[in-house]
């Protein structure tokens, strides 16, 4: 899957080849097509499985407390570009794609469903409720997305921002800790 989506990212939608697919797993075509049926199932099954596998990495360096939150707001948009942006790229032009929109949509709405366990998991040790941590994850990964597609650093900040100003208003309120 994973060599599948890095051939998938480097060549784009429209110039990836079931042959291409093929060498560099080192297996025939008959091969790849017994296990997927198509390439358009190839693309479907690894940009699915590789985009979970980013979330997956994405959370391994989410914040460990509110203290921690400022570390993770400077330093993540910046390796989400570096690690991930190509990914991003490829994933945007299959789930754009009239082809494979119902995929996206099903995609997505796995995605609604991951973030509101990541935002669980980090409730208790950010000490803020589910729904606050997955607006701000939302916010937050689209502004790290929007950063790797196009190196927008205007958009990145003023995202970034609102975040800050968010959780500055959140703690004046007194919610930190309860």
């Amino acid at each position: 899957m994973e060599t599948c989506f890095e051939v998938c990212c480097k060549n784009g939608l429209e110039n990836t080849t079931l042959l291409m697919l093929s060498q560099a797993c080192g297996v025939t075509n008959a091969t790849l097509l017994y296990y997927f049926d198509s390439k358009d199932n190839i693309i479907i099954e690894a940009t699915a499985y590789c985009m979970a596998k980013v979330e997956d990495d994405f959370m391994e360096r989410a914040p460990k407390d509110f203290e921690d939150i400022e570390r993770f707001l400077r330093e993540m948009p910046y390796i989400t570009a570096k690690l991930h942006g190509e990914k991003y790229r490829f994933m945007y032009q299959v789930y754009a794609s009239p082809k494979f929109r119902e995929y996206g949509k099903e995609f997505f709405e796995g995605v609604n469903i991951r973030y509101h366990q990541y935002a669980g998991l980090l409730s208790d040790k950010l000490k803020m409720p589910v729904d606050y941590i997955q607006g701000m994850i939302y916010i937050f990964v689209r502004a790290c997305v929007h950063y790797a597609l196009f190196g927008d650093e205007d958009y990145l900040k003023l995202q970034l921002n609102a975040i800050r100003i968010s959780l500055k208003a959140y703690m004046d309120a007194g919610n930190i800790g309860g």
